[in-house]
């Protein structure tokens, strides 16, 4: 008999290893549509609920492409901004960004903005994820930075979390941990689902 995983580390740990392997397995067409998808629906929301500065991720390979966003966000003459790692253990901070703008290879092999350029705070942060479930709880790659990045930005303004997936990453439940930052809305090739209400 198959023991059942009750710690929540190793559940996660579980569930993110299958969870991006149905990712992995999306087809190119797919892929290609939903980065568009994720660039209308971003700058949408931005004008929807009348912000100034976003943020979004470089994408690693497998990962939903918000380059697409990026440049949206730009055209359209909002702040857009990326991920910068400050060191192991702290939050994330964000710095602008625009196309035409330097990026530089960082921890973990994701492409960060030069030092030179400003540093923000987002009123809107789309995440990468391994997996999530409809009440916004998402799992990460492990290291913890978008749930110390979520909770410093939190404790200073509002902000609006959306996690950025395809439909096969859902899972039916992700064990809640103290430290987790919940998700406002999730954004799939489908679906956007708000995760706002229990």
């Amino acid at each position: 008999m198959q023991e059942i995983e009750t710690n929540p580390a190793q559940l996660k740990a579980t569930l993110r290893k299958e969870a991006i392997a149905r990712r992995n397995a999306a087809e190119p067409a797919l892929r290609e549509a939903f980065a568009t998808r994720i660039a209308l629906a971003g700058v949408d929301l931005a004008r929807q609920t009348i912000v100034r500065t976003v943020a979004a991720y470089w994408p690693l390979p497998g990962e939903p492409d918000t380059r697409g966003l990026l440049a949206a966000l730009n055209y359209h003459e909002f702040a857009a901004a990326l991920p910068v790692v400050a060191g192991r253990g702290l939050p994330l901070i964000f710095r602008r960004w625009a196309p035409r703008d330097l990026l530089i290879e960082g921890p973990f092999g994701i492409m960060e903005p030069s030092s030179r350029l400003p540093e923000v705070m987002p009123d809107i942060v789309f995440a990468p994820l391994a997996a999530f479930d409809r009440r916004g709880h998402r799992i990460g790659f492990g290291a913890g930075y978008y749930d110390r990045t979520l909770g410093a930005l939190r404790a200073m303004k509002p902000v609006l979390a959306v996690g950025v997936a395809y439909s096969t990453q859902e899972v039916p439940a992700i064990p809640e941990e103290p430290h987790d930052q919940r998700l406002d809305f999730v954004l799939t090739e489908s679906e956007w689902i708000d995760c706002r209400t229990d």
